[in-house]
């Protein structure tokens, strides 16, 4: 059974005052806030029905009601309708030019983190389908080859080949004109055998190495998340919360971001739960998270895409009383800039 319209005005009400305060929440507060118009009796009332609703609950040491995570999770769904709006300190941000999508999204972490004063996760992004942007060979060592790959988004990976023989600067010349007019513009599903055959036939007596490259080339495309990144900031912000200032809450949440596998949990849950196509949310709220040690959280994460196939996942996380609604809007308006940012070039 879902709340009637004005018990709905009351939960957000005691969830909204809860958060500024991290206080328990009593009748006489609600009373006073403006556009209620309701009696404190009536409001008792109410807050009586959501309480056995399993909306709100009593801490043993207060007279007054807090959220419970059902009653969090209900005013997250209610928030994830509402319209999005525009934020002009990250319009601002990302009017700036961006040339590698690994600076920026360190960037990002730094800045979504001080505006939502949580801690947040950024994850590298995953290169599933994603096409080769720019290719370049050069010479470092007798025998080795730098091969420095660009993928769309500006994602840039070195390679070294040993090459196992003395590359000349012509061949060099002539493989990185080859790879750049052959095999540039592709992804790993239309790199075919008939284009490595071509490949190697037209590269002459450079058809090894040509093989070679084009192997390396492989492996850039088809190894997602082969070294999983995450851009982390803010992670001390939310000890400043009363309720999650306990040194062992705090050392288990520490722990917890020093640590891939269980970030990567969280996000790889992100995907599975709903929050895969880019722009959609998917809120955690305490035992509703996969890590135990971050189950006195909540965690909000969302979708970023550049291009085509260019994806990895937004992570905020605070307490359970966190503004979802900031946190929501910020979110937003930072995918909506980034991806407008590097589709516009291209």
């Amino acid at each position: 059974m879902e709340p009637d319209d004005r018990k709905v005005k009351i939960l957000k009400a005691i969830i909204k005052s809860y958060m500024e305060t991290g206080e328990p929440v009593g009748s006489r507060t609600i009373s006073k806030i403006a556009g209620l118009n309701l009696s404190s009796a009536t409001i008792r009332n109410e807050m009586s029905d959501l309480e056995e609703m399993g909306y709100i609950m009593q801490p043993h040491t207060s007279a007054g009601r807090i959220p419970s995570d059902k009653g969090y999770r209900f005013y997250v769904d209610e928030i994830l309708k509402e319209k999005q709006l525009e934020m002009d300190a990250f319009k601002e941000f990302m009017v700036q030019k961006v040339d590698r999508l690994e600076v920026v999204l360190q960037k990002l972490a730094k800045i979504i983190a001080s505006n939502t004063k949580y801690a947040t996760m950024i994850s590298g992004p995953s290169i599933h389908g994603n096409k080769l942007k720019f290719i370049q060979l050069s010479a470092i060592e007798k025998h080795k080859l730098l091969l420095v790959t660009v993928l769309e988004g500006n994602i840039i990976n070195n390679r070294i080949i040993d090459t196992g023989r003395v590359v000349s600067d012509k061949e060099i010349f002539n493989l990185n004109f080859l790879l750049n007019t052959s095999i540039n513009g592709l992804g790993i599903d239309e790199i075919n055998l008939n284009i490595i055959a071509k490949l190697k036939e037209d590269a002459g007596i450079s058809a090894d190495i040509a093989g070679m490259v084009v192997s390396e080339i492989a492996e850039v495309l088809s190894n997602d998340n082969e070294d999983f990144k995450i851009y982390t900031s803010g992670a001390t912000n939310i000890f400043k919360y009363p309720e999650l200032s306990d040194k062992e809450k705090a050392s288990r949440l520490i722990n917890a971001f020093e640590e891939k596998d269980k970030l990567r949990e969280i996000f790889n849950e992100a995907g599975a739960g709903g929050a895969s196509t880019p722009g959609e949310f998917h809120v955690y709220i305490g035992d509703e998270l996969p890590v135990q040690s971050m189950q006195d959280y909540s965690v909000v994460t969302a979708t970023y895409e550049f291009g085509q196939g260019i994806r990895g996942t937004i992570g905020i996380v605070g307490p359970k009383r966190m503004d979802y609604e900031r946190v929501v809007k910020t979110v937003r308006a930072v995918m909506s800039g980034i991806k407008e940012n590097f589709d516009k070039d291209g």
